[in-house]
């Protein structure tokens, strides 16, 4: 990914105190990063090449998507550890049941293709959020081999991949263990010559670690969320440092960012809704990068924008383009 150099720290320190005590808003337009989640989730089938090809017409900058390792050992392009009832049919056209959901990671490779992922089930809470999403047949879940060699025969030489390891450090049995994960990622990386065009990103900050130590020329993007329906950040209820960060301890650093730093990361990717101007500024100043997730309201786009994000990932690539345009950050 691309982004834009750090203020010298004495400058960045005045522009925060600034902002702080005043209503206007600015913003550097360099290097901004405008990412399409699982390629166009709200407009194509999530993480497919139709996805990837509708989010590369839009003009994103980095197509962001997720990767798990099915039993063979192949690394696919998917967001979820078991297949989504929501927009997932079998060969004989039958969705996949809530109560007998197949492991990615008990499939083959040959047994996963022969799910679709083309289609969004009518009455489902996914088809609610996501009405516009267009309806294919014979779309198959593809392996990140097939991601890179298609964009590639796009003649695209510049777009950027932020791609995501799927683990869950409370469901260990679900994925490859995170060392075995980030080897298989990498030898397809290495195969394709993608590294000065990826970056690495994980809620599940061991698999960064290891990356950091396999791969230190790749970029390591550390997500946060502190929800009640993802908090990978919080201690334990028993008291203990959270499972997802690698033994770093919230209660160590004075802020989220700089415990990102203590772990070596590039980039901080927080839940849109857990960031400010303050936190912002702290990360500045400690010189990471914000890229955030997952922004599809137009409104939000544009104030984030201006409170000063370098990147912003979304399911509609197509609204956070035109804002960026109409801000005036990219070209029109």
């Amino acid at each position: 990914m691309m982004f834009r150099s750090r203020l010298p720290r004495m400058l960045a320190l005045f522009l925060l105190v600034f902002m702080a005590n005043s209503s206007v808003q600015a913003y550097d337009p360099v290097g901004f990063d405008l990412q399409g989640h699982r390629g166009t989730r709200g407009l194509e089938p999530e993480n497919t090449l139709p996805a990837f090809k509708r989010a590369l017409e839009l003009g994103v900058m980095t197509l962001e998507l997720d990767t798990g390792i099915t039993a063979d050992g192949i690394v696919v392009v998917i967001h979820d550890q078991q297949l989504n009832p929501a927009h997932t049919r079998d060969a004989s056209g039958n969705w996949v049941s809530k109560n007998n959901r197949p492991a990615v990671h008990d499939l083959t490779l040959a047994e996963l293709k022969t799910y679709e992922v083309g289609r969004v089930k009518r009455g489902s809470r996914y088809a609610e959020r996501f009405p516009d999403v267009r309806e294919r047949d014979n779309v198959r879940i593809p392996t990140l081999d097939e991601v890179f060699t298609w964009v590639k025969s796009t003649g695209n030489t510049v777009v950027k991949f932020n791609i995501e390891t799927k683990i869950n450090p409370e469901k260990p049995g679900q994925t490859l263990a995170p060392e075995a994960f980030v080897k298989a990622l990498l030898a397809v990386i290495d195969k394709h010559h993608m590294r000065n065009r990826v970056s690495i990103q994980s809620f599940d900050w061991r698999s960064l670690q290891i990356a950091q130590r396999l791969a230190p020329n790749i970029p390591t993007v550390y997500l946060t969320a502190r929800q009640s329906w993802l908090d990978n950040i919080s201690p334990t209820p028993d008291g203990s440092p959270s499972l997802w960060t690698a033994g770093f301890d919230i209660r160590d650093f004075d802020n989220i960012p700089v415990m990102i730093n203590a772990a070596g990361g590039s980039v901080w990717s927080p839940y849109h809704k857990e960031i400010d101007a303050e936190q912002l500024g702290a990360a500045h100043l400690s010189g990471l990068p914000v890229v955030v997730w997952t922004v599809n309201k137009q409104a939000r786009m544009k104030a984030l924008i201006k409170m000063g994000v370098d990147g912003i990932i979304s399911d509609y690539p197509d609204r956070l383009v035109k804002t960026a345009r109409d801000i005036g950050i990219i070209a029109k």
